[in-house]
């Protein structure tokens, strides 16, 4: 059987997750854990669980095998090894993720961006400035594509050029709200829709604070914008502490009632976010550290080869990179800056500036880059 329709199986079967991921670590793939149905109750599966891996509903293999047939979509599961590591540190991990787009956009270091659902149009344009700053500092943006400060935070990055993750509470080629249906095919051309749900589910209420547990692992801080005090955002700050995450709340107006929720976080210990620089000067640290790891876990055969002057660098094989050095000075220099003299896109720029400062030419101090070699 394909592993993507067997993944597939596994998700469908419901119940708790550890038990599957249990297993899927002792089989090693999802073909061969449908192949050894003698480790499943030794695994911990329940009975329910067997019966559901024992007979797989017709319907549910036609649809995911023709959702699996589009290049850009995939399942990445528990035990493939680009499963995100950030992903992992969710509560209660997923078996499987079904992705739409660039699936490595779950490795690069994230901001999610959230907020209420019917924001004021300050609200609106805050989420849009944050994002746009973020997506020029070399993040991805995430959030949940719901309606307001998601929709706002999703756009503005698509409008910048940034890159930008929407983790769904429904299946990955499922529209909700309506409202963002051009959002929402935006992103999978553009970013990546990502989902624990098989393809065609429907939106449940339960989804969504389970949603929200992913975004908040897999992003390095989780920005309030607005939200009411009982509130999909505030699950989302609440759950982005538990994962050891950063949270920042956007203060607003006493007499705003969508402004409680950020001032009761702040009041609570998170971090006050007056303007995009807050955030990112806080966790550029943990940005760089996560952006050379996975650099060098992933993507070592990009660096180049050849060991270059220290005093005149040259990128013959990527005109980009000579361009990007001979626009650097020894002034620290913002990103915005560099995407004028250059005109290359800000996820381009942020790439090529990784790769310069493992090579130790080039250093960034408070988002700003500069020659060091």
């Amino acid at each position: 059987m394909h592993d993507a329709l067997a993944l597939a199986i596994l998700v469908a079967a419901g119940g708790p997750l550890a038990p599957r991921r249990a297993l899927l670590e002792a089989a090693g793939t999802a073909s061969q854990a449908l192949g050894d149905p003698a480790v499943w109750g030794a695994c911990g599966l329940s009975a329910a669980q067997i019966a559901a891996l024992r007979r797989p509903a017709p319907e549910m293999l036609s649809t995911v095998e023709a959702w699996v047939r589009k290049p850009t979509h995939r399942i990445v599961g528990w035990t493939d090894p680009d499963y995100p590591p950030a992903m992992r540190a969710a509560a209660s991990p997923p078996v499987a993720l079904f992705v739409d787009g660039d699936s490595s956009l779950l490795w690069r270091p994230a901001i999610a961006v959230v907020g209420s659902r019917g924001p004021t149009p300050g609200g609106r344009e805050h989420a849009g400035d944050f994002a746009r700053a973020f997506a020029h500092a070399g993040f991805v943006v995430g959030s949940g594509l719901a309606a307001g400060i998601d929709a706002a935070a999703h756009a503005a990055t698509l409008d910048a050029g940034g890159a930008t993750v929407a983790v769904l509470g429904t299946g990955p080629d499922v529209v909700y709200p309506r409202s963002n249906a051009e959002l929402h095919a935006r992103i999978a051309e553009s970013g990546a829709l990502v989902s624990e749900h098989l393809p065609d589910t429907a939106p449940r209420k339960e989804h969504f604070p389970s949603r929200n547990r992913l975004l908040a692992a897999l992003c390095l801080g989780t920005v309030v914008v607005e939200a009411a005090e009982r509130s999909g955002a505030m699950i989302t700050a609440r759950l982005a502490a538990d994962a050891g995450r950063e949270v920042f709340a956007v203060p607003g107006s006493i007499r705003n009632p969508l402004a409680r929720g950020c001032h009761r976080l702040i009041r609570d210990g998170a971090t006050l976010a007056q303007s995009p620089m807050d955030v990112i000067d806080a966790l550029g640290d943990a940005a760089a550290a996560q952006a050379a790891s996975h650099r060098l876990a992933l993507d070592v055969d990009a660096l180049p080869n050849a060991e270059p002057s220290p005093s005149a660098p040259t990128y013959t094989d990527d005109s980009d990179h000579d361009l990007l050095w001979k626009t650097l000075g020894f002034d620290p220099t913002d990103m915005d800056r560099l995407i004028e003299r250059t005109g290359l896109t800000p996820s381009r720029l942020s790439s090529m500036l990784l790769v310069m400062e493992l090579e130790g030419r080039v250093a960034q101090q408070h988002g700003r880059f500069f020659r060091v070699a």
